[in-house]
C-alpha cells in the first residue's frame, strides 16, 4: 500500500509539479538541466527510481537507449527533443564537434562516438564537424593553460587522420542527403576562414554579453585560479555557437552533443539562435543540447589517460593489442559502466557479466576488451589480440600481435643501460621512472628479470627471431627490432 502511494506521488510529481516549474524556467539555464539526468555522476547517483520516471516520458528510441545505458548528463528540453525525434518524416540530424589537435582521437571521445552510433542506429542522421577552423583557436574548456597553436598544415595532417576512426562507428555518404540516415562529415573551416571581422562582430558579436561570457566554466576556472586566457580563446565560444546556427541554416541540423564541459559552448549556440530569429522577426527552428557526463574511472583517474599516455583509437598511434589490453585492466567496480558505454552488447548480459565475482570477473573484462576492440578496430584483431596475450600469460611466449618498437641499431652496438632501453621503447615516460620500475622488480627482458638499472644491453640480447621482449610488469610487453 505504501509503495504504491509513492508510486502515485512519485508520478505526480514528475507529470504535473516539475513541468509547472519549469514551464517558468528559462531552458536555456545554464546552471540547471532542464529534467534530472540519470548520467550525470556530479549529481544525485540513486539512479533506479529517476531512470523509471525519465523512462515513462520518452517515445525516442534513441534517449531511451542512452537513458538505460548511462549517456546522458543534461538536455535542454527533453519533452520537446523527445516530440522532434519521433515525429518528424525525415531523419533529425544532430552533430559533434571534434577539433583536430592531434593525429588522433583517444578514449575520451568514445563516449561522443558511440553517441553518434547510436543516434544512426536510431533512424537519424549525425553530422561530423571537424574543427579545422575552431583548432586555430583553442577550445578552453577544461584547460589549465592555452592550447598550443598549430599551423595550417598540421591541421590538415590530423584532420585526414581521425577521419577514418568515425568509419569504424558510423555509415558514412558523399553528398549531403536530408532522408537518409548516412553521416556526412564537414569542416568548420569551410565557413570560419573567410569570415569579415567587422560584419562578425556586427552581426553576432552583439549577441553576446561579455558579463555572463565571463561567468561560463571554461572562463570562470581560468579567473579563479589566475591562469592566462588569451582573448583568442575567449572568442571559442562565439565561433562554436556560430557553428551551431550554421549547421542549422545549411543542414537543418536541430541538436547538438557534447561533453558536459561543453554545456555553456552548447547553450550560447542555442541562445544566439533564438536572438537571431528575435531581431529579424523570423521563426526559426528550436535548437536542443544534450550532454553526456565527463567520464572518470572508479579511482577517480580522467577516461583515456594512462601512466604511458592518451589511449589512442587510431592503431598508427597505439597498437591493438595495447588497446585490448587497457580495456583488459579495466577495474573491477568500472566493468559494468564501460560495457554499457562502449559495447552493444544487450543490458540482461551486461547485468550478467558484471554481477560475476573473484576471479570469474576477468571473464567480464575480457569480453569488454573484445567487443570495444572489435568496434574501434576489427573483430579479427580483437581475436588477435586475446590470443595475444593468452600465450604471453599462460605461456610465456611472444604471442602473435605484440607492439613492435624500431630502435637503431647503433644503440645495441654500443650497449644501452636497461632503463634507458626501457624509455626508449616507451614503456615508461622517463629514465626515472624506468629505474623506479627496475628497482622495484618490474622489469623483464627476453623474460629474465633486470636487477640492475645499468645493465648494458646490446646485440647479444638479440633472440634467434630477430626481437628483444620487454615486459613492464605482467601486462605490458614490446618487441624490440634494429633498424
Amino acid at each position: 500500500m505504501l509503495e504504491q502511494l509513492l508510486a502515485k506521488l512519485c508520478e505526480y510529481y514528475w507529470n504535473f509539479l516539475i513541468p509547472h516549474v519549469q514551464s517558468h524556467i528559462s531552458h536555456y539555464s545554464t546552471s540547471l538541466p532542464t529534467y534530472y539526468s540519470p548520467g550525470c555522476n556530479n549529481r544525485n547517483n540513486n539512479k533506479t527510481l529517476k531512470q523509471q520516471l525519465v523512462a515513462m516520458h520518452m517515445q525516442s528510441p534513441f534517449l531511451n537507449t542512452l537513458q538505460s545505458r548511462g549517456f546522458i548528463a543534461d538536455c535542454t528540453d527533453f519533452d520537446h527533443l523527445d516530440k522532434l525525434l519521433t515525429s518528424q518524416q525525415n531523419p533529425v540530424p544532430a552533430y559533434i564537434g571534434f577539433d583536430c589537435t592531434a593525429p588522433s582521437l583517444h578514449v575520451g571521445s568514445l563516449m561522443q562516438i558511440m553517441t553518434l552510433r547510436w543516434f544512426q542506429k536510431s533512424g537519424h542522421k549525425p553530422i561530423i564537424l571537424v574543427g579545422g577552423g575552431t583548432t586555430k583557436v583553442g577550445d578552453p574548456s577544461g584547460k589549465d593553460e592555452s592550447r598550443k597553436l598549430l599551423t595550417d598544415e598540421l591541421i590538415h595532417k590530423n584532420k585526414n587522420a581521425i577521419k577514418s576512426i568515425f568509419g569504424q562507428f558510423i555509415t558514412f555518404e558523399g553528398e549531403f542527403t536530408p532522408s537518409s540516415t548516412n553521416a556526412f562529415l564537414v569542416d568548420n573551416a569551410d565557413w570560419l576562414n573567410d569570415i569579415n571581422y567587422i560584419d562578425f562582430l556586427r552581426d553576432y558579436g552583439r549577441h553576446f554579453s561579455v558579463n555572463r561570457m565571463l561567468g561560463m566554466e571554461s572562463v570562470k576556472l581560468r579567473l579563479e585560479r589566475e591562469h592566462h586566457l588569451s582573448f583568442l580563446e575567449f572568442n571559442y565560444m562565439i565561433l562554436q555557437a556560430y557553428d551551431f546556427t550554421k549547421l542549422n541554416e545549411v543542414h537543418g541540423c536541430r541538436l547538438q552533443i557534447g561533453g558536459s564541459d561543453q554545456w555553456g559552448n552548447i547553450v550560447n549556440g542555442i541562445e544566439l539562435q533564438r536572438r537571431l530569429n528575435a531581431s529579424t522577426e523570423t521563426r526559426g527552428d528550436e535548437l536542443f543540447g544534450l550532454t553526456t557526463p565527463l567520464l572518470t574511472t572508479a579511482s577517480g583517474t580522467k577516461m583515456g589517460k594512462t601512466e604511458q599516455g592518451a589511449v589512442w583509437l587510431n592503431k598508427e598511434m597505439l597498437s591493438t593489442y595495447d588497446y585490448w589490453q587497457f580495456w583488459r585492466n579495466t577495474e573491477d567496480a568500472d566493468v559494468g559502466k564501460f560495457l554499457r558505454l562502449f559495447t552493444e552488447l544487450p543490458l540482461e548480459e551486461i547485468l550478467r557479466l558484471e554481477s560475476l565475482e573473484g576471479a570469474e570477473i576477468n571473464q567480464a573484462k575480457i569480453t569488454l576488451a573484445n567487443e570495444v576492440t572489435a568496434l574501434t578496430h576489427s573483430r579479427e584483431d580483437a581475436t588477435a589480440a586475446e590470443e595475444t596475450a593468452r600465450k604471453v600469460f599462460e605461456q610465456g611466449g611472444v604471442g602473435d600481435n605484440l607492439p613492435i618498437v624500431e630502435i637503431s641499431r647503433s644503440l645495441l652496438e654500443t650497449g644501452i643501460p636497461a632503463f634507458a632501453l626501457f624509455k626508449e621503447a616507451g614503456m615508461e615516460p622517463s629514465g626515472g621512472a624506468a629505474r623506479r620500475l627496475i628497482t622495484g622488480g618490474g622489469a623483464k627482458i627476453n623474460d629474465e628479470k633486470v636487477n640492475n638499472a645499468e645493465q648494458a644491453i646490446s646485440l647479444e640480447n638479440i633472440t634467434d627471431e630477430g626481437h628483444i621482449k620487454l615486459s613492464a610488469g605482467k601486462k605490458r610487453h614490446v618487441l624490440v627490432i634494429t633498424v
